[in-house]
């Protein structure tokens, strides 16, 4: 397929770590149409704005597009397809969003596409519109997935036609396919297009997606390194890195460039995608020992509002929670605050947290109380057909009943509650709104067995718990007392020095920190 002379190159490497500069820079995309001229190259920023998810800014560009040229069919398929929203976040469009688009794929079905390809492309996104309001979010998934990977078969030289259907292919991954099927699937498509188009924005960003699972995160270091270059211009883009760095446990990296996330997103009026990166920023934080960054940010955080998607609330509500946490301080996770969301899942964090919190400070009459909030939010999630984020809570309120029970004196069943809400959390993955689990319940298991002075139980749940959560500083502190408990020296030197290497820009005086640079002195 030729590109026709209007395509145009948007950006040329930019370093990440440099400032983006006034000049936009929004990747290479080359998508011909049969449009007006004039709007070629407007057309092409809307698409390379509509890979890196800049929901705000495709959607003006679309409609100036069609402004501009209102037989340009194919633009309504950009407005359509940015309206769907992030496709990998399971929310999808919004019921105002949905009637929109189809508004938009109607009058575009009346215009008629000069072409063929235009035309399928438009009835590609269709596909996931189609009775909207009486489908499931999965179901409209599917169909979307198949509608494009029809259209790349069709035209199997359009190299856009191949990028969207690994797109929509990986957003059918679910959380409890522990096979990762659909990633795996979309990278091979994904890693093809990237040896041909390496400075495009949608396939250094959907490769990301399709690693971001414990063993494939280490395969999407390359892509993650190359995004924020590729569109620095894009908040999204700037994020996007963070996910397998999160994944890897490269913690400085993910600060810095959720750092340069949120301050675009700020700049662009998007308090979501601002509260998403410094979620990211806080949590990485915390596994530095840069305590005083996660406090700035956390108070920064707490002032912002105006939220649109779950992004924002969900930030708000982990923050705060994760600060106290991380930090093992459990009277301030005590005393947080209840937010009421009208997401279940989101308000369920803070119960949480106290519930940790009380029964860690050994007030189990508050830790009960919590236990049965969060056995409510359970229960509306169940109700609700959400059963992803019902399986999150109850291994939530496993948790928090298992260390209540521990507060009580009922130490087998706290062992068995602990193990229980591990074994179900193993069976998932994490969702893409979160950084990771405010605290990872295999992690929480290894910190109850040394509790209960079983220090080499304790240690192999620690290190379980690393091949999924590599590089927290609870994980390497825990393992490493662990090991010496167990008489394991050399394991327990070895898991205090990687942790004082990782923290050597630690703000904060932890004691963890100090107990691990004077054993490794002595050793």
């Amino acid at each position: 397929m030729k590109t026709s002379i209007a395509s145009i190159v948007f950006i040329t490497a930019l370093a990440a770590a440099i400032p983006a500069q006034s000049a936009e820079q929004l990747g290479k995309v080359t998508f011909p149409t049969s449009c007006d001229p004039a709007v070629q190259q407007q057309f092409e920023r809307g698409v390379a704005m509509l890979h890196s998810f800049w929901t705000g800014a495709a959607e003006k560009t679309f409609r100036e597009v069609v402004d501009r040229d209102p037989s340009c069919v194919i633009a309504r398929w950009g407005y359509a397809s940015i309206l769907m929203s992030n496709p990998l976040a399971g929310q999808g469009a919004s019921p105002k969003g949905a009637a929109l688009a189809q508004t938009a794929i109607e009058q575009g079905r009346q215009i008629g596409a000069k072409t063929q390809r235009e035309r399928d492309y438009l009835e590609a996104v269709a596909a996931y519109y189609e009775d909207f309001a009486n489908r499931p979010e999965r179901a409209r998934q599917s169909a979307r997935a198949k509608a494009y990977e029809a259209l790349a078969a069709r035209y199997p030289d359009d190299d856009e036609a191949q990028i969207f259907a690994a797109l929509y292919i990986a957003g059918t991954q679910s959380q409890a396919d522990q096979t990762f099927a659909s990633y795996r699937k979309a990278a091979a498509i994904l890693e093809t297009q990237f040896s041909k188009h390496p400075d495009h924005p949608g396939v250094a960003h959907y490769l990301i997606h399709s690693y971001d699972a414990p063993p494939l995160a280490q395969q999407g270091l390359t892509a993650a390194r190359r995004y924020a270059t590729i569109a620095p211009s894009a908040p999204h883009a700037l994020h996007m890195p963070s996910h397998v760095f999160t994944r890897v446990g490269a913690w400085a990296d993910s600060a810095a460039t959720n750092q340069r996330s949120a301050d675009a997103a700020k700049r662009d009026n998007d308090p979501d995608a601002q509260m998403h990166a410094m979620d990211y920023m806080v949590y990485s934080y915390l596994q530095l020992a840069r305590d005083g960054d996660a406090r700035r940010t956390m108070e920064e955080a707490a002032q912002v509002t105006g939220f649109r998607v779950q992004a924002g609330p969900y930030a708000f509500a982990a923050i705060p929670a994760r600060f106290a946490i991380e930090r093992g301080d459990w009277s301030a996770a005590m005393k947080l605050e209840p937010i009421v969301t009208k997401f279940p899942f989101i308000d369920a964090l803070t119960h949480y947290a106290r519930a940790l919190g009380a029964a860690r400070s050994g007030d189990a009459a508050s830790a009960e109380k919590e236990v049965q909030k969060l056995a409510s939010l359970r229960d509306n999630l169940i109700a609700a057909k959400n059963t992803y984020w019902a399986n999150e809570v109850e291994v939530n309120r496993l948790g928090a009943a298992a260390w209540t029970a521990l507060t009580q004196g009922k130490n087998d069943e706290a062992l068995r509650l602990m193990r229980s809400a591990a074994d179900i959390e193993d069976k998932s993955e994490k969702h893409i709104v979160t950084p990771g689990r405010l605290a990872p319940a295999r992690e929480l298991l290894a910190d109850m067995l040394l509790e209960l002075k079983q220090p080499a139980l304790a240690l192999k749940e620690y290190e379980a718990s690393q091949v999924r959560e590599p590089n927290r500083f609870r994980g390497f502190y825990g393992a490493a007392m662990a090991a010496e408990a167990s008489g394991n020296r050399q394991k327990a030197s070895d898991n205090f020095a990687k942790l004082i290497a990782m923290t050597k820009d630690a703000d904060s005086g932890r004691e963890e920190l100090r107990r691990a640079k004077a054993y490794v002195a002595v050793r």
